[in-house]
């Protein structure tokens, strides 16, 4: 099985990629974020017609996740039900005996912001949440735009970026809390030393022809997914293609 992920940056203006990408990379499942369309408008029948089954949660202008499967979607959960919130940021099914989660993790927008404890407060219900879900599914895939550079390594500059979100203290001992659940960076699990390898580059400053972005989207895998694990790995390509998405996709493949 392979498993996806992509914050699309607009679903609406990245519609052509998203299908492109299902006919080059031919994921089984597919976890998309920041739709930033309401659900009257997702485009269930272009995805339907490319072979995808869908679940979705969107709302106007922000925010939004889908799960594309090409397997039935089950015991599908829309949003975390220990958190009341308005914002649309997380929608779980199971496919083939596999938990998919998806999640679009708050940004934070900078340290002194009302919406920085927001965030932390929303990675903390993620975490309680999800000790309830690994004990229902044992295998389990947590999949999405974290807005969390885990380590130095996943930083272009560690110096330039010190006091900012995406690599504040709280936010990686948050990140790390959820390892400490039982599950594993899928691709620092096969390339724990890669440099340099980064899912998202801002479009300013020549980001992406120089290089300069951050590695802030992520499949963690429970134990009994990862024992199957066999390739993970980020799929630049999309992000050279005209209108981009600022993100890129990163894929992993289970075996059956």
């Amino acid at each position: 099985m392979r498993i996806a992920t992509w914050n699309v940056n607009s679903l609406n203006v990245r519609l052509p990629h998203v299908l492109q990408w299902l006919q080059q990379a031919a994921p089984d499942v597919l976890c998309l974020q920041e739709l930033k369309l309401e659900d009257h408008k997702f485009p269930r029948a272009e995805l339907e017609a490319a072979g995808y089954q869908v679940a979705f949660t969107g709302q106007k202008t922000y925010n939004g996740v889908a799960i594309l499967s090409r397997q039935p979607l089950e015991d599908i959960q829309y949003n975390l039900p220990n958190l009341p919130d308005e914002q649309r940021r997380l929608v779980a099914a199971t496919v083939g005996g596999l938990r998919i989660v998806c999640g679009y993790f708050p940004n934070g927008q900078a340290l002194g912001s009302e919406k920085y404890p927001y965030k932390l407060g929303w990675l903390n219900a993620l975490h309680d949440w999800l000790q309830g879900e690994l004990q229902r599914y044992p295998a389990l895939a947590l999949l999405g735009d974290y807005n969390i550079a885990p380590a130095d390594l996943d930083v272009h500059d560690p110096k330039a970026w010190e006091g900012q979100v995406l690599v504040s203290p709280p936010e990686r001992e948050a990140y790390q809390r959820l390892l400490a659940l039982g599950l594993t960076d899928a691709y620092r699990h096969l390339q724990p030393d890669t440099e340099k390898a980064f899912t998202w580059w801002d479009y300013r400053m020549n980001g992406f022809r120089r290089n300069l972005g951050l590695r802030i989207d992520h499949i963690l895998l429970s134990a009994p997914a990862l024992d199957k694990l066999t390739a993970c790995d980020i799929d630049r390509e999309p992000r050279t293609w005209e209108r981009p998405s600022d993100h890129t996709p990163v894929w992993a493949e289970l075996q059956a």
